[in-house]
């Protein structure tokens, strides 16, 4: 059972590896031809940023994988023989914490580089360091004491009950809803200061806009993101009556108001189509599958690893494969989501108009520095979203640079 594991993985790894290559090659050659929907010079650094970040993801990859190998080949079984306590409850506990963070600890480096040298470089981050410090020792207190609160109920079901899979399945999917409703009210009680929108006509057209999508909101706020980061984005979160319409500064900036109302626009077509209630259920799914496959695997798997079969064990070898199943239901959860973001740019366009969506992904498209071309492996695999050259094609809108515009007669 080891060895089909560690080939599992492996094969994950390979696949990964040679997707990102393939895009890496596809960009390297692409961005020094024709220029399409950016200008020349913008079109070129869209495609160096598309690398960098391609290149920074293999060496995670490698990273990682060599990460898994030392955990399976030993880690785990370092853990569970050194780290003791009088209650098997905090033994067991203390034990996925520490393989968390270590797991953090190692990621620090990445999450450092990627902020302060690679999105530097291209005129992101507008994050200081001291800011990039708080953010993360926030984001550890936090994971570290609600990580031992779910731990320490998973490790109950695990011990009471041979259906542990099943059960802690429900329990971990009522924690990602959970999550879900409380996310505005965290990131803004921890990370991002968000205000009203003082704008009365424009929260005037957007509460239009709701109104005729049944969308209840809380409330439009601004996000001040541009203290951490120069990307536009916008989001609706949580569920029921704590849904929230939250606007970053830096969206509010660049795009007009006729073009803000579109993307908008286009998150209500979500909500509309209940894609937030589909999401969530491919997710359910996702762990459903992930839960029955390692609740029920052979118990040769811990005396290969030479370690006990404790809840402990279970949860870290579940955590270690979670981007494996992950990575391998992503092409069914993109086509799906690929198709749903057409209908909410159908649903944006009617609600605004097709110029003023088609604008907006032009402008996020720049902003963003998004290179507009992808190899088709590398869509297949990674794209939640459809590329906008495509999406603006189905807008019927003008591509710049494309030779084939529809609309161009």
């Amino acid at each position: 059972m080891l060895m089909i594991l560690m080939s599992i993985y492996t094969l994950y790894t390979l696949i990964s590896i040679y997707v990102s290559v393939m895009q890496i090659g596809y960009v390297n050659v692409a961005k020094n031809k024709d220029n399409v929907l950016l200008k020349p010079s913008d079109f070129i650094k869209a495609g160096r940023y598309s690398v960098a970040k391609e290149k920074f993801n293999l060496v995670q990859t490698f990273f990682s994988y060599i990460v898994f190998v030392v955990f399976m080949g030993g880690g785990i079984a370092y853990l569970d023989q050194n780290i003791m306590f009088d209650s098997p409850l905090l033994s067991n506990v203390a034990v996925v914490l520490t393989f968390v963070i270590i797991n953090s600890i190692l990621g620090l480096p990445f999450s450092y580089y990627e902020k302060f040298v690679l999105d530097e470089e291209f005129g992101f981050n507008k994050s200081s360091k001291k800011l990039f410090i708080k953010d993360t020792i926030t984001s550890f207190i936090i994971s570290l004491v609600l990580g031992s609160l779910v731990i320490g109920v998973v490790y109950y079901i695990i011990s009471s009950t041979s259906l542990w899979w099943l059960w802690s399945f429900l329990f971990i999917f009522g924690v990602i809803i959970l999550i879900n409703m409380l996310y505005p009210t965290f990131r803004a009680m921890f990370f991002d200061k968000l205000t009203p929108l003082d704008d009365e006509e424009l929260n005037d057209k957007i509460q239009s806009l709701m109104d005729k999508t049944g969308f209840v909101s809380s409330g439009v706020f601004i996000s001040d993101a541009s203290k951490r980061d120069g990307r536009l984005n916008a989001y609706f979160g949580g569920l029921g009556k704590s849904k929230r319409v939250v606007l970053f500064d830096t969206l509010l900036e660049k795009l007009s108001a006729k073009e803000l109302l579109a993307v908008l626009g286009h998150e209500l077509g979500h909500f509309a189509h209940g894609d937030i209630y589909k999401n969530i259920g491919m997710m359910g799914l996702m762990l459903f599958f992930a839960f029955a496959f390692f609740g029920n695997i052979d118990s040769s798997l811990y005396m290969e690893l030479g370690i006990s079969e404790s809840p402990a064990s279970i949860m870290i070898i579940f955590m270690l494969f979670m981007s494996v199943v992950g990575f391998f239901m992503m092409p069914i959860m993109g086509v799906v989501s690929r198709h749903n973001e057409y209908e909410a740019d159908k649903m944006g366009s009617e609600l605004e108009s097709s110029e003023a969506l088609g604008s907006a992904l032009m402008k996020l498209v720049e902003e963003n520095k998004s290179f507009p071309l992808s190899h088709p492996l590398y869509i297949f695999f990674n794209y939640t979203h459809p590329p906008v050259i495509e999406r603006l094609k189905e807008l019927g809108v003008y591509v710049p640079g494309l030779k084939d515009n529809k609309s161009e007669s």
